[in-house]
């Protein structure tokens, strides 16, 4: 399991709410959470075979940003 974090445009409970389906039923992606209160909003990700590539497709589906830092 490979633990990934991504800066992002995810910067509110509703940003979270939205991209939280999308996440959820991705295959391959574990425990995952936003830091909002922090000023790059790190998304960390708990993935399994999932690149991180992979990753930010997955929250560009759901119309957010995600760089990884």
């Amino acid at each position: 399991m490979e633990t990934y974090k991504f800066k992002t445009n995810i910067n509110c409970s509703g940003c979270v709410a939205a991209v939280t389906p999308h996440l959820n039923k991705e295959e391959g992606i574990g425990h995952w959470e936003v830091d909002t209160k922090v000023n790059d909003k790190i998304l960390t990700v708990e993935a399994n075979g999932k690149t991180p590539e992979e990753v930010a497709a997955v929250v560009a589906k759901a119309g957010f940003e995600a760089e990884k830092i």
